[in-house]
């Protein structure tokens, strides 16, 4: 399949809080509270609309992280959080994270239409299925349940979701049987500005991906290569065909984890010193957790084991995501480093997401090369300190776009339907 390009790049940000590094709670622009302060959100969704930005995203995570890798551990609700934001902005996409494993989907159709209602047609959810066992245990269940049964109920559960915003529509009762789910139900909420909320579905399984071909808007993809990216790309968009849809119905806006200066070396000097002031443990941590194995125990200064690189994720694991387990084992086979080195190599290169390191020049090459070449729709940008660096991608960034003609310079629509709309692949071929 290959695609030519009309419309603009789409770009979200993800807003991890206080920034994707551990320390970005040191920067001199955030007060110890910055996390829990309304100003402080409010800023970050005002100034991604000064940008004409798509879309900001905020992940969910029902229990308390652990702060050995978890560089953000406590978080807000997001749907409510984005209901605040949207009474200070008029046209920026919000998109809520929400676990299929352990929410109702009556109810969070509900909350998702309203901040949908509240905001003009603006809001979004992001699937996940969560693979978190201390998440399980905030919802009263002993164990996790198997990856198998968790994207089974997604599954039932994201049917049972867009059923019901049909009922808000229609009027009409909606009845579901599922293996897993069933409901009887109407919902009764005022009609969307943009028909329904917009869906992302987040994670790079198989399921996952056959549930983004089936109804999702848009795939939170997580890519290092461009080779695994244009194949990611091809495998949604005819998932999209096999489900009787479009392959631009549906976008896919890969990660990248942004670090920016006006030089490249300046650029590596502030990735450098914000993780030399970081826990020497989050690296290991975060990247055992993902793997699904324990990194303490390989040997630093040796290279990845192959037993290791070739084993795959029993199916019914409770744990690590396979989209970004994927995306860290071919980046290893790729350059065959030692362990140490790869962790080094993560501040410059990514890890389950891509990274990027330098101007913003050079971030604007690497979101057109992309884009141009089939790889992406755009990206969802995830800076060190989310403030600062977001701040430089709306003033440097998008005026660079916009001179290429890769974006636009003011809004065209005012939904976050409308936003994706506004980019499409003019022809579709073999």
């Amino acid at each position: 399949m290959s695609e030519s390009q009309t419309g603009h790049v789409l770009l979200g940000i993800n807003a991890l809080v206080l920034g994707y590094v551990p320390s970005a709670w040191k920067s001199n622009r955030l007060q110890p509270n910055s996390a829990f302060d309304a100003d402080y959100w409010t800023q970050i969704g005002k100034t991604a609309e000064r940008g004409t930005l798509d879309a900001v995203f905020l992940a969910d995570g029902p229990f308390l992280g652990d702060p050995s890798y978890d560089a953000n551990a406590a978080k807000f609700d997001p749907t409510v959080l984005w209901t605040h934001v949207a009474q200070a902005t008029e046209h920026i996409g919000l998109i809520s994270t929400a676990t299929t494993s352990f929410n109702d989907p009556y109810e969070l159709a509900r909350r998702i239409l309203t901040a949908d209602y509240l905001s003009g047609g603006r809001a979004g959810w992001n699937l996940v299925t969560t693979n978190s066992a201390a998440s399980a245990a905030n919802y009263g269940l002993t164990e996790l349940p198997t990856r198998e049964d968790r994207y089974g109920r997604a599954n039932e559960f994201a049917d049972i979701v867009v059923g019901l915003w049909d009922s808000a529509r229609t009027g009409e009762r909606f009845r579901y049987e599922g293996k897993y789910l069933s409901i009887d139900a109407t919902l009764e909420a005022p009609i969307s500005a943009q028909g329904r909320p917009i869906i992302f579905q987040a994670g790079g399984s198989g399921p996952g991906r056959q549930i983004a071909g089936k109804l999702a808007d848009g795939v939170f993809a997580a890519e290092i290569t461009k080779e695994s990216a244009i194949q990611h790309y091809r495998e949604v968009k005819e998932a999209a065909i096999e489900y009787g849809r479009a392959p631009q119905d549906v976008k896919i806006l890969p990660g990248l984890l942004v670090t920016l200066g006006s030089t490249e070396e300046e650029a590596k000097r502030r990735i450098d010193e914000l993780y030399d002031s970081s826990p020497a443990s989050y690296s290991l941590g975060w990247l055992s957790r993902t793997i699904g194995y324990d990194a303490s125990t390989l040997p630093l200064d040796e290279p990845f084991p192959d037993w290791l690189l070739n084993s795959e994720l029993d199916a019914n694991s409770r744990l690590g995501s396979v989209g970004f387990r994927q995306s860290i084992f071919e980046q290893i086979r790729q350059t065959k480093p030692t362990v140490r080195e790869y962790l080094k190599r993560t501040r410059y290169q990514g890890s389950g997401h891509g990274g990027f390191v330098g101007t913003p020049e050079q971030l604007a090459d690497r979101i057109e090369d992309w884009f141009r070449l089939g790889a992406v729709d755009g990206f969802n940008l995830q800076p060190d300190v989310l403030l600062e660096s977001l701040e430089v991608i709306v003033d440097g960034v998008v005026p660079i776009l916009r001179k290429r003609g890769l974006y636009r310079h003011e809004y065209e629509t005012n939904t976050l339907r409308g936003h994706f709309a506004s980019t499409s692949r003019a022809t579709v071929g073999a």
